[in-house]
Order: structure tokens, then C-alpha cells, then sequence
């Protein structure tokens, strides 16, 4: 874990005057006296950031291990990340600093411990006996390459083979090497000539500890005499070997080879196999030799004490099998199934009911580690079902293209999903438990309910559970079932917007306490839902085609018509500008022969059946425009209250009456200007050929080469594109980790410079113009180049008069400027509280309301929730407004800027929210070169500025969300969720909301040898390996073969472990390691100094040496 200094800013901290840039001094102080009346109650020490918890798939799995006694099971990563996870709800992350890729993880089972081999050649010992695992000790190898690790069960010696063929032994308690080494040139023949490869494979005897199996990639298997020192055995193969297993009793062992075979051999009959089997071979006539298939990675040999054994094994599929996908085989008696995976298999472990090698190993499931799953397989049953999964890894089922994050949410909603969503639930699962069932859950000691959405690549929508640090899904929403398929490639539908993904999520906006949902796609379509309980089959499903353009003259005007001004009240909307249908056109053609008033998704015109949960209440989507696709969508706005969804791109901004189904507003960003535009603009240039815009990306690590990296996202050729909520778009600059600012857009870099897009929206109940003295309802709306206007809405009375009397939309004239495009706006009162946007309160739409019902909704207005909305004419309001590079605060009705903060002059902000804190509010901002802010509002004091991420990649940029209660996420790899906190009290908690890994569970007793076996010497035999490998036997190790590194693990954990569980005696005895671990650091740190001391003796006798009988000029 790693700490964070939090650097206390200064800067600005004493200053209302400096920050303020009200236009005279009469307005400052006239501002001044206002602010007196606001105490401000956040301060630095309610900030702290720290990482909470990780969700999701570990990405790129590489190694898997199991403690059959604990029940916990490990994946480690190609990045050097660890991932343990007990019972559901009990998960650990953990990450070795050098991020180098984890081969192999060995338990010390039963121990609370785990050995780590890293390809950097190191091995850790980590302890996970505390709630944040640690390392204790590292070993690293500088002369040879670790290919392989075994460390026997009850044993602290662990065997290491390496590349070069030897075995060397590293005592686990001091993480020292023995001086016993297994030298390949002793362990082959004497008469080989060729080097018999790395070591694939080290076992002990079940039955024999004395006597170890080593096998070497060229396919020689050898068994060694750890006493004697020399090889009994030797068994030659002419096949490569890539795994090695034993049968229980310790006289036969299998191997699995690189042409697809397996060979079973007898312990004493070294010259031939006992039994080859091809396990997808086809058995050829004449008794020829089955063909080669591929290879068998990995072989496992269990036997049962009632019936036949298992072998289960990955690969070995015969080659003709093309297209077919990767399979796990379990071989039992004479059937043989063949399971198949959806993703290649990384790794599988079988689960035995016992620990002990030497006893029937009783299997009872199977974990398969695969690259973006983990699967678990029942053996007990017939037909061999999985069980189900209860882990939060399906995150990335399909990519995750957007995310939103909600803290403190009305109660009765995740029981709302949470009944929608288990009638999704598939069938056929195992009956069982799940086995994975180690540890204990923490302390809950937050009671607020949590809800992430997240957005896919497949246009669908998942809403999680994630209060407490857990994550659950709850409810998934499929939005493309909509639209029409397209049958095959020639039927390719208008998707020119982008190549693949065309119903990718975009943009999500939810009202939590109406549960109203809207989306946006990127085939610039908009989806408005409604949450009902009952199921309902729709006839037509309702939608509006919007024609959006951008035209500063009639140049290309296909109709001649200039594009009429914002709508006169009374009008409601521009005929001229919508084409509203029940469905959409086949397709249409200007007089020119361009596609024309086409969307790019046809929707079905079919009756829909909508399952419980969200339904659609309207489509909308954005038309072709003579040859033009349309411009992907950058912002999004609903309210339930006024019935109104509003949306924004590069072209301009269009508002829709969601309940008449109506289009209200539809124009062009300079036209919502009118006569007040700041800026200068050219006519657009005509375009000959117009490129489509870009997509979304599922931004896999994979598909961006180092050197596009510093491209803008729009111009390198990327296997998706990704367009940010601002239009302004980043370009990737390596060298320093940071954003640099490009204005190229997805359309043409000089047609851009005079387009502005819509970057923020938010409905709101405030004072829209200087001169008014009460609250009305309207639109502020923020562009990317910094401007902020407000619409006013004239919204007609409640019940039947809401859908007959048409919503009546003005501009007010009002126009605010911040530098860089706008983020985020919020509304405080005078007490310095959020104003939430107005909302109707949730309630069941598809049963019929009773009379008494319908009386209460006419006179239902809509819910403000603001805690002084009783306001008096002369107390105010304050917008807050954050943009790329500014934050300000604006009095209202004044329009005086009261406050205002430089957030970044050499960066930009990413991602901007207003979250509420400890009973007080904030701005939190994420800005593109790493840092995390937070201000304090209304006066915008910088209370916490810490480095903690650079942006690296687009994924963060898109992903990255604040919210209330100190909470934040992102994505951190394609398939898993990072959570964080800026809250000092979760921060003090969080070592109590963590799951313990670790709990005392008694060792199971060993097998029992019986009578005659006792008798006769038949059981299995012990080997002291402390006298063989100890020291006072073996000797010292080389020292410049591995070098011992003590990790900051330390006894940290061991007193975690030892609070509340063991008491006095336990604390007496830790005092006494604590002492014991001080003198062995003592000792460790006068071995460092004496060594040290040695090497520069030796380098000076060396130049000593050198120079002796040189004469000075010789030098």
C-alpha cells in the first residue's frame, strides 16, 4: 500500500480577495458580506486518499494456487499483481513493486503464507495473516533463472529449479539458500551429450520424502536420492514434457508431452512407459501410432477410494480440430468428457479433500483459471456442471466503455434491482456451495447504499451493488434489443459511424430517486428508460429522428433554407428541423444523391417485450445530414420533474419533452448565441469526403503500440476510437506521463476551430436572469470553449395539462465565460447546501391509478429538495462552475463572481464533481497530469492536492468518477475497478471493513498407516531435511548466487493477528518476537555492513593488485 504525503496547498488558503474577481469593488464587498453568512466547515484533515478496493478479473492472469485447509485461493499476473480471495465478499489485492509477471504461487498450507515467483527471478514470501498482506523476505537470483518452485506439504524447504537445469533449496522461514545443490550433470546419464533442458517439473515421493522426481523440458524424468546424492532412476522420452503427476501410493507417475500423449510409467521400470495413452488421438487401423495432436500443458492424477482415478488434463487436441475451442478433458474409469472453455485455460488446479499427497486425494471440483474467467467445476456430479460464480469478475464481459458512481442512494433502490435482476439469473448451475470459502468477512461500518453502473462496448448496461467495499451485480440492462441485427456482412445497416461496436454506451445520466435512465450511444442514438416492476409487451416503440446540423450560411443547405433561429415561445419546436416518425425511413436521398435523413440504427419495428426492470420510453436518434453521418453525442441531461431529456455534440444541442414525445429545441451552438456571440467565425469549409467519426474504445492493453501512444486518440489509427465528453481532445505524451491539449476533433482539424461543442448540462430551478426575484426552472448549458448559457423553460401545469399544453422554450440572455471547456455546474443556497435538480418521486406507471391517485398527480408538483427552497426575494443562490482549467463561484441573482480558483495552468481537469462530504460539500477534480484536488465551497480553498495517478491511458479518462461520502473509482485495467477514497474517517475504518484471510483452522490428521504397512515398513517414509539441507550438513551457499532482501512485512502483521484472537499471552509472546525481530535485524544489518566491508576489501587488494608493478606514468 502505498502512503501519500498529503501536500496542504498553500497557495490561496488566505485569500478571498485574491481569488475573487468580482468586476468592481462595490461588488466585492457587496459579495463579501454574503459569504460572512456561509461557515464553511471542511478543512485539510477531512482529506486523506488512499486505495480501498480492487473489483473484478485479475488482468492476464498467469499463475493459480489453493490452501486446501484454509480455502483460499491466489492468482497472480503478468503485471506483478496477486489476487487472493476467500468466501464471497473476502478479496485481497496486492502488487510486487517491480511489476514483473508472476510464474508460479506456492502456499505454505495452513500457514497463512505464500511463495511468489516472479520472471525477474525473484521468489517473496508474502504473510496473510494480516488484512493487508505483506512481504517478509525476497530472495533474488542473479546467475540463474527460476523455472519451477515445490515446496512439500509440512516442509520449509522449498525446491527451485531453474533454466540452467540445477536445483537449488531456499529454507522458507529465513528465506536462505542450503549449500545443497542438484547439479543437471549429475542428475542425466554421463554417457548424454546434449543438455537435457530447463526443469519443467520437481515432486517428492508421496510415500518416500527422501526420494524427489525432476523433470526436464527434453524428456527426461529422473528420480533422486536426496541422501545419497545420486540418481536411482532415469526415464527417457522422446517427446518433450511439459507436466508430471504422481498416483498417491508413489509407484506409478504420468507425464503429459508436447505431441499430445500422455505416458504412464512404473517407479521401477525405467526402460519404456507402462501405458501411452493419446487422449484425442484417432486411433489409426494396423496398430500404427495415433497422429500427433497438440499438446497436453498440464496433466493431474487423483484417485478415489470408491472407484476410478482421474486424469484430468488442458490441451492435447488433435490439430484438424480447427476453430474449436480450448478444452479441459477429465478422464474417470472409461468416460472421458471433454469441457469446453469460452477462453484459453492459463492454469487448473484439482480440489482434494486432503492435503496430504500420500493418502486417495478424493477430488470433488476443478479450478480452471482462463484468461478473462475463472471457472469451477463440480467432479461429484453427473454431467459435471460449474458452479456459480459469486465474484464480482464479469465486469468486462463486454468492454466497459463509461462508468457512473452513486453513494448514498434512496434505500429501497438496490432491493428494487436487485428483484429485477435475479429473474436473469441462468439455470443449471451445481447444487453445492461454493468451495472457495476461506476467511472472514470485516466490520461494516458504512450503512449507506452504493450503486456503480457501467457502460459496454455491446450497448449493455450493468448496475452494481457496491456498498461496504463489496461489489455485486444486481440488474443487467440490454439496450441494443431495440434495434434490428444486421443479417449478414452485405446487409451492412448505416453504422458508418463507427466499424465495429455500434451500440456502445456513450453517456449515462440517471436519477436515482425517480429512476429515470438515460443513455447515449455512440451511433448517436439516445435511449430514455423507466423502472417498472410489471412486464408489459410494447406494439411500436416510440422514437424521434433529430436533425441536428451545423450551418453558419446556406453553402451547403441541401433544401436552400437558412436554419430558422431558437423557436419563438409558443411554437414549442422548429418543424423544419425534425423528421419525427414512428420508425425510421429506409433511407432517403438529397437532390445530390447523399444519404439523407437516415439514422444509423434501424429500429425494430416489431412488438417488444420488456422484462421487469427498465423499459424504453423513447428513442431518439440523430439523422444523415446531406452525406454527413452525425456527430457523436458529448453531453447529457434528464429530469424527470419537467419531463425533459436534453442533448449536446459538436453541431449543437437539441431538447426533447420525453412525455408528448416532442422535440422542443433543436439548434446549432452559434444560433444559441443569438446576437451575443464572443467569437468571430468563418463560414465552414465544404468537405469532399467526410471521415467518420470515431467509436468508443474497450482501450485493451493491447491495441496501442508504444509509439502511437503520444498521437492524438483521433488521428492514431486505433483499433476503436474514443472520444472524450469534451471535444477538445488529449494527446497521449509519454515523456512526461502527462496530456498535452490538441484541438483536432473527429471531424476536420480546420473545420474545428470554429466548432464548439456541448460539454455540460444541468436542469435546475434558479434565478436565469440579473433582474429576477423568483426562482424558475431552466437549463444551464456549457461548452467546450468555455461559455455557459441559460435556457429558460416555461413548463405548463402538472397532470393531464403537462401532456396536452406544450413546454415553452427561451433564451435568457444570460452568458458566464470560464477558460477551458466546461465540466461540471451545481447550485448551492444560501446556507451553503447542494440544491439537487428537481425530481418526481418514483412511482409504478404500468398500473392503472385509482381516482384519488390521480388527483394527488394533478396537484403534484415537482420535488425540490433544497433545504431552504421557502426562499425570500432577497437571499440568493450560488452556481458553481468547473471547467478544464477554472473553478468559479457566481452569486445569483447578481451574476457577481464571488470566488474563483486556477485549478491547473499546465494540465487540465479530466474529471470535475461537486460531491457532498461530512454534512458539508466540495469540488473534487482529477486532472490529466496525476493530481487529485479538492476545494472547499463556496470560497474554493484548496484543501487536498495529491499526485497520485498519471494518466496513462484513455480508459482512466473515460472511467474516472468522484462521488459523494469521500468515495471515487476508475478503471484500472480493462477488466477490473479501482476504488479510492479522499475521506479521512473511511481511511481510519478501512482496516476494519477488511476481510481477514487468515483464520486458525486445525490441521487434518495424517492418513493412518494400519497395521501391516507399520509393520513391514509399506507406509510413507519421513526425511530429516533439516539434516540434509541445514547448514551444519550442506555447507554455505554461494553468495553471489541469490541475494536476501528483507521486505517491510515485517511483525506488522503477525500483531494483527494476534489483537482480539489469542489475548495476554499472544501479546507477551509478540513483545518477545518484536524483540527476537529487532536482534535479527540487528544481526541482518551487521552482516550487510560486514559484507559490504569484505566486497571493498576484495575491490581494493584487486587494485592493489592491478597497479603493483605499474611505474606512475603508467596509470
Amino acid at each position: 500500500m502505498r502512503k501519500f504525503n498529503i501536500r496542504k496547498v498553500l497557495d490561496g488558503l488566505t485569500a478571498v480577495s485574491s481569488a475573487a474577481s468580482a468586476s468592481s469593488a462595490a461588488q466585492q464587498q457587496q459579495a463579501g458580506n454574503r459569504e460572512t453568512e456561509i461557515q464553511e466547515t471542511l478543512q485539510s484533515e477531512h482529506f486523506q486518499l488512499c486505495k480501498t478496493v480492487r473489483h473484478g478479473f485479475p488482468y492476464q492472469p498467469s499463475a493459480l494456487a489453493f490452501d486446501p485447509v484454509q480455502k483460499i485461493l491466489a492468482i497472480g499476473t503478468q503485471t506483478g499483481a496477486l489476487r487472493l480471495f476467500g468466501r464471497p465478499g473476502v478479496e485481497c489485492y496486492c502488487q510486487h513493486d517491480s511489476g514483473a509477471a508472476v510464474i508460479q504461487l506456492q502456499f505454505l498450507i495452513n500457514e497463512g503464507a505464500l511463495v511468489s515467483a516472479l520472471a525477474d527471478d525473484t521468489l517473496h514470501l508474502w504473510n496473510l495473516r494480516q488484512k493487508r498482506p505483506a512481504i517478509l523476505h525476497s530472495l533474488k537470483f542473479n546467475r540463474e533463472r527460476i523455472t519451477f518452485c515445490h515446496l512439500p506439504f509440512q516442509s520449509k524447504w522449498l525446491y527451485v529449479g531453474t533454466e540452467r537445469g540445477n536445483i537449488h533449496i531456499v529454507n522458507v522461514e529465513s528465506f536462505t539458500l542450503s549449500g545443497y545443490v542438484i547439479m543437471w550433470n549429475k542428475a542425466i546419464e554421463l554417457s548424454s551429450k546434449s543438455h537435457p533442458g530447463p526443469i519443467v517439473h520437481i515432486s517428492d515421493n508421496p510415500m518416500d520424502e527422501g526420494k524427489l522426481l525432476i523433470g526436464f523440458e527434453s524428456g527426461t524424468v529422473v528420480l533422486w536420492d536426496l541422501k545419497s546424492k545420486k540418481a536411482d532412476y532415469r526415464y527417457t522420452h522422446d517427446e518433450a514434457i511439459h507436466s508430471v503427476a504422481w498416483h498417491h501410493e508413489g509407484k506409478q507417475f504420468i507425464c503429459s508431452h508436447s505431441d499430445g500423449t500422455l505416458t504412464i510409467w512404473n517407479v521401477k521400470s525405467p526402460t519404456k512407459p507402462f501405458q501411452t495413452i493419446t487422449p484425442h488421438g484417432k486411433q489409426l487401423k494396423d496398430g500404427k501410432k495415433p497422429e500427433p495432436c497438440k499438446p497436453i500443458l498440464k496433466v493431474e492424477y487423483k484417485t478415489t477410494r470408491a472407484g476410478e482415478p482421474f486424469i484430468i488434463l488442458s490441451g492435447g487436441l488433435s490439430y484438424d480440430t480447427v476453430g474449436r475451442r480450448p478444452c479441459l478433458t477429465v478422464m474417470h474409469g472409461k468416460s472421458t468428457a471433454v469441457l469446453e472453455m469460452d477462453y484459453s485455460i492459463v492454469d487448473f488446479l484439482t480440489l482434494c479433500e486432503t492435503p496430504y499427497p500420500n493418502d486417495f486425494q478424493e477430488p470433488y471440483a476443478v479450478v480452471v483459471l482462463l484468461e478473462k474467467d475463472l471457472v469451477l467445476i463440480d467432479l461429484a456430479q453427473n454431467g459435471y456442471p460449474i458452479f456459480e460464480n459469486p465474484y464480482s469478475l464479469t465486469i468486462h464481459e463486454s468492454p466497459v466503455t463509461c462508468c457512473e458512481y452513486f453513494a448514498d442512494c434512496p434505500v429501497d433502490l438496490i432491493p428494487a434491482l436487485y428483484s429485477v435482476g435475479a429473474r436473469q439469473k441462468r439455470q443449471g448451475y451445481s447444487k453445492k456451495e461454493w468451495p472457495i470459502s476461506g476467511g472472514n468477512w470485516g466490520l461494516i461500518t458504512q450503512s449507506y447504499p452504493e450503486i456503480i453502473i457501467t457502460g459496454h462496448a455491446d450497448g449493455s448496461i450493468k448496475f452494481w451493488d457496491a456498498s461496504a467495499i463489496t461489489l455485486q451485480v444486481l440488474y443487467k440492462l440490454k439496450t441494443a434489443k431495440v434495434f434490428e441485427k444486421s443479417r449478414n456482412k452485405d446487409d451492412k445497416q448505416n453504422t458508418d459511424i463507427v466499424d465495429e461496436d455500434p451500440y456502445a454506451i456513450q453517456i449515462i445520466s440517471w436519477c436515482p430517486e425517480s429512476r429515470m435512465l438515460c443513455i447515449a450511444g455512440v451511433s448517436a442514438h439516445v435511449i430514455i428508460y423507466r423502472f417498472s416492476k410489471q412486464e408489459v409487451t410494447t406494439e411500436v416503440i416510440p422514437m424521434l429522428e433529430v436533425r441536428l446540423l451545423y450551418e453558419i450560411n446556406d453553402v451547403e443547405s441541401p433544401d436552400g433554407e437558412q436554419v430558422p433561429p431558437l423557436p419563438t415561445p409558443g411554437t414549442g419546436s422548429n418543424p423544419q428541423s425534425i423528421v419525427p416518425q414512428s420508425h425510421p425511413s429506409t433511407s432517403s436521398s438529397s437532390s445530390d444523391g447523399l444519404r439523407d435523413n437516415v439514422p444509423c440504427l434501424k429500429v425494430k419495428n416489431s412488438p417488444l417485450k420488456q422484462s421487469p426492470g427498465y423499459q424504453i420510453e423513447l428513442v431518439i436518434q440523430l439523422v444523415w445530414v446531406s452525406g454527413e453521418p452525425p456527430q457523436q453525442i458529448t453531453s447529457l441531461a434528464v429530469n424527470s420533474a419537467y419531463g425533459l431529456v436534453v442533448f449536446g455534440n459538436c453541431n449543437g444541442i437539441a431538447m426533447v419533452d420525453y412525455l408528448q414525445k416532442t422535440v422542443l429545441l433543436n439548434l446549432g451552438t452559434i444560433e444559441l448565441y443569438g446576437s451575443n456571440d464572443p467569437y468571430r467565425r468563418e463560414p465552414r469549409s465544404p468537405r469532399k469526403t467526410r471521415q467518420p467519426s470515431g467509436g468508443l474504445s474497450d482501450i485493451n492493453e493491447g491495441t496501442m503500440v508504444p509509439e502511437d501512444r503520444c498521437k492524438s486518440p483521433t488521428s492514431a489509427k486505433m483499433s476503436r476510437k474514443l472520444s472524450l465528453p469534451t471535444e477538445l481532445k488529449p494527446d497521449l505524451d509519454v515523456k512526461d506521463n502527462s496530456f498535452s491539449r490538441s484541438r483536432s476533433s473527429s471531424v476536420t482539424s480546420i473545420d474545428k476551430e470554429t466548432r464548439e461543442a456541448i460539454s455540460a448540462l444541468h436542469f435546475c430551478e434558479t434565478f436565469t436572469r440579473k433582474a429576477d426575484t423568483s426562482l424558475s426552472p431552466c437549463l444551464w448549458v456549457g461548452t467546450t470553449l468555455g461559455t455557459v448559457l441559460v435556457i429558460v423553460l416555461n413548463l405548463p401545469p402538472g397532470g393531464e395539462q403537462r401532456l396536452l399544453q406544450p413546454v415553452i422554450v427561451s433564451p435568457s440572455g444570460t452568458i458566464l465565460r470560464l477558460k477551458g471547456a466546461i465540466l461540471r455546474m451545481a447550485f448551492l443556497d444560501t446556507t451553503g447546501s447542494l440544491i439537487p435538480p428537481a425530481h418526481e418521486p418514483w412511482r409504478e406507471h404500468n398500473v392503472p391509478e385509482d381516482k384519488d391517485e390521480k388527483d394527488k398527480s394533478k396537484k403534484r408538483r415537482p420535488v425540490s429538495v433544497s433545504p431552504s427552497s421557502s426562499q425570500e426575494i432577497s437571499e440568493n443562490q450560488y452556481a458553481v462552475i468547473c471547467s478544464e482549467k477554472q473553478a468559479k463561484v457566481i452569486s445569483l441573482p447578481s451574476q457577481n463572481c464571488i470566488y474563483k480558483q486556477n485549478i491547473t495552468e499546465t494540465s487540465f481537469v479530466l474529471r470535475g464533481d461537486i460531491v457532498s462530504l461530512s454534512n458539508s460539500v466540495c469540488l473534487a477534480c482529477f486532472c490529466a497530469n496525476g493530481h487529485i484536488m479538492t476545494f472547499s465551497l463556496p470560497s474554493l480553498r484548496p484543501l487536498l492536492d495529491v499526485y497520485y495517478l498519471p494518466l496513462t491511458n484513455m480508459r482512466i479518462a473515460r472511467t474516472f468518477c468522484f462521488t459523494n461520502n469521500g468515495q471515487a473509482l476508475y478503471l484500472v485495467s480493462p477488466t477490473e475497478i479501482q476504488r479510492l477514497t479522499y475521506s479521512q474517517e473511511t481511511c481510519e475504518n478501512l482496516q476494519e471493513m477488511l476481510g481477514e484471510l487468515f483464520t486458525p483452522v486445525e490441521t487434518p490428521e495424517a492418513p493412518n498407516r494400519g497395521f501391516f504397512k507399520g509393520l513391514f515398513g509399506g507406509g510413507a517414509q519421513s526425511l530429516d531435511r533439516e539434516e540434509l539441507f541445514g547448514e551444519s550438513a550442506s555447507g554455505k551457499a554461494s553468495r553471489s548466487l541469490a541475494q536476501h532482501i528483507p521486505g517491510p512485512g515485517g511483525i506488522e502483521g503477525v500483531k494483527g493477528a494476534a489483537s482480539g484472537v489469542v489475548g495476554e499471552l499472544a501479546r507477551a509472546r509478540l513483545a518477545l518476537d518484536e524483540r527476537g525481530q529487532k536482534l535479527g535485524e540487528l544481526e541482518e544489518k551487521t552482516a550487510a555492513m560486514l559484507y559490504s566491508a569484505d566486497s571493498f576489501s576484495k575491490h581494493a587488494h584487486e587494485m592493489m593488485l592491478k597497479y603493483k608493478d605499474k611505474k606512475w606514468y603508467q596509470f
